[in-house]
């Protein structure tokens, strides 16, 4: 035997009302999680944007020279402000690198923006060094320079 169940429009009204809350808190929370995602840094934050770039070239023996680079390839910053690279990988399929001398560490693939984050406590020059292009007798070795003032 089947049971019939009557349902009062007073009732489907608070489920609707229900559904409505959920929803709507469902929807500011996550529109507000993007919005902390995508806020701008900080006013004392000093933002950097770097890209990897390739040349390549022809010997006249018909030899293929390339040669790596970080772009701009001289960042200055201020010393005890927090730093931000914004580092894009426009050529190579991915770039290791080291900034000796401050213990930042990363990668950068193509086609993707890396973020470092530090804060340097000493001016200086600081060599940024891909580990994939760092041997002079492969080429020419991808070093940029993040100058410390």
């Amino acid at each position: 035997m089947s049971r019939v169940m009557f349902i009062s429009k007073r009732r489907i009204q608070w489920y609707i009302a229900a559904l409505a809350i959920v929803v709507l808190g469902a929807a500011y929370a996550g529109w507000h999680r993007s919005q902390a995602a995508s806020a701008p840094p900080p006013s004392d934050v000093q933002v950097r944007y770097i890209v990897t770039t390739e040349f390549t070239s022809k010997t006249d023996s018909g030899q293929e020279l390339e040669a790596y680079r970080w772009d701009p390839g001289t960042i200055p910053v201020k010393k005890g402000q927090p730093v931000e690279l914004r580092i894009t990988g426009v050529n190579g399929e991915s770039h290791p690198f080291t900034i000796e001398g401050l213990g930042v560490k990363a990668t950068v693939n193509k086609g993707k923006t890396t973020i470092v984050r530090f804060t340097p406590q000493e001016a200086g020059t600081y060599a940024i060094v891909c580990e994939t292009h760092s041997d002079p007798k492969d080429g020419v070795p991808m070093v940029g320079y993040l100058v410390v003032q």
